[in-house]
């Protein structure tokens, strides 16, 4: 089993810390779910609530009225594993002409999806992501969108925790379409295993006609730094199974947790 200190490490190690650079409010990493479970429809819809969400008035808005105006954002999808080609290298965004063409460029990606689920991969690579750009951010977020547990890879509770020790906040999408019985309600498992740092927070989608609406809020409010209604965010602390969907895979369990009774 990786430790807090490994993943530390594995979170910086190759990388140098970016010097002080271009001020923004803050550096925004959209990490979006392309896992199998995921169908193509339900894929299309996701992107084309990220691509209205970022031209969206309200949005540009949010951005303009922050204490710089500007944003730095950067996007790429995960499943099993992260590939470096899913990535849309870092932009400022600070009004309408720049909204737009970032949303372009994630409109034009062709959509597929992979097999896993392994959110521990995703805000591992996310983290690295802060250290290779220009930008000064007064807050640092890694927004994870995503269907179901961690099932692949490391478990997810010591990656969230090594990025936060690394100043980093992690928000999470919970994608509660097709709910399943076998791993409880997932915004539960978000709240409790997923999201972590000051003001984190966990946005619920049931239907797939809430997916624009659910991806502006929460972009809105990780734009702006305000505190999310309470009645969005739920109670840490539940009885939840952080490693419910390493439980699910038994050769994945096998392979990080041997040493479980199960």
């Amino acid at each position: 089993m990786m430790t807090m200190l490994a993943l530390l490490m594995s979170l910086t190690s190759g990388t140098t810390l970016a010097a002080s650079g271009e001020e923004v409010d803050v550096e925004l990493v959209l990490a979006v779910d392309v896992s199998g479970s995921m169908d193509i429809e339900e894929a299309q819809i996701q992107r084309a609530g990220y691509v209205d969400a970022l031209r969206h008035a309200e949005f540009i808005n949010a951005v303009r009225d922050g204490l710089t105006g500007r944003i730095a954002i950067t996007y790429f999808e995960w499943a099993g594993t992260v590939r470096d080609s899913s990535h849309i290298p870092w932009q400022i965004i600070s009004g309408p002409d720049d909204a737009n063409a970032f949303a372009a460029l994630l409109e034009a990606r062709p959509i597929a999806t992979r097999r896993g689920t392994s959110i521990s991969s995703a805000i591992a690579y996310g983290a690295k992501l802060f250290d290779a750009n220009s930008y000064s951010g007064m807050r640092r977020v890694i927004d994870v969108s995503g269907d179901g547990p961690n099932n692949f890879g490391s478990p997810v509770t010591p990656a969230r925790d090594a990025a936060n020790a690394l100043g980093i906040i992690i928000n999470g999408l919970a994608i509660m379409i097709r709910p399943s019985a076998a791993y409880g309600s997932l915004d539960d498992y978000y709240s409790n295993c997923v999201i972590g740092g000051p003001g984190a927070f966990v946005l619920p989608v049931q239907e797939p006609e809430d997916f624009a609406i659910a991806i502006r809020r929460k972009l809105i409010l990780e734009v702006s730094g305000a505190e999310p209604p309470a009645r969005i965010v739920p109670a840490a602390g539940s009885d939840v199974d952080c490693l419910i969907g390493e439980r699910l895979r038994p050769s994945n369990m096998d392979r990080y947790y041997p040493e479980l009774d199960r």
